[in-house]
């Protein structure tokens, strides 16, 4: 009678069929975390964002109430005015942010910075000025006669043309998170 000995395959397999179920289960937890973070940090960024709009919301309203719009010729520093913006700045540029606004903190205890620059390349009237201009929409004729709104040599227009304004805010998140929102505003001159 032949006595057969045993191998034993059956345990070497099944510590390699454990070890690959080990690492599975590792790889689902981790990516199960980190689809879990994506949602926080995109939900957090939503919330920055929402409130930097308050900014957004301050700059327009002030330029909306001024009522003598000479004003808007020169910088206006208590309101985050600045009568122009240089073409080679972006908001990553410290200066950009000369004459800003900081406003009262939110709920959240956010601050929210805010700068309203015409686009025109110097101070004072628009007449003259290099500034980015709009035609005026026919709906909203205004009492200047067509082509009295510029110098010779200029574009015309059939009224006077409405100028450009670039609301930017900015919002640095306790987090680390920042969120910089931009509007732009036409409105005549």
């Amino acid at each position: 009678m032949m006595i057969h000995r045993q191998q034993g395959i059956a345990l070497p397999i099944m510590l390699i069929m454990l070890t690959v179920m080990m690492v599975s289960g590792i790889y689902l937890i981790k990516s199960s975390t980190s689809s879990a973070l994506t949602t926080a940090n995109l939900a957090y960024d939503s919330a920055l964002a929402k409130a930097a709009d308050a900014g957004l919301h301050a700059g327009f309203a002030y330029l909306r109430t001024v009522a003598n719009k000479a004003d808007l010729d020169t910088n206006q520093a208590a309101h985050g005015y600045v009568a122009t913006l240089t073409s080679t700045w972006t908001v990553s540029t410290p200066a950009f942010w000369t004459g800003s606004v900081t406003m009262a903190a939110n709920a959240a205890g956010d601050r929210v910075e805010y700068v309203i620059h015409r686009m025109c390349d110097f101070p004072g009237p628009y007449n003259g000025n290099n500034c980015i201009k709009t035609s005026a929409r026919p709906d909203a004729p205004t009492p200047v006669a067509f082509g009295s709104s510029l110098a010779l040599g200029s574009a015309r227009y059939a009224t006077q043309p409405q100028l450009h304004y670039v609301v930017t805010a900015r919002i640095n998140g306790p987090r680390g998170g920042n969120v910089v929102t931009q509007a732009v505003v036409l409105k005549g001159p």
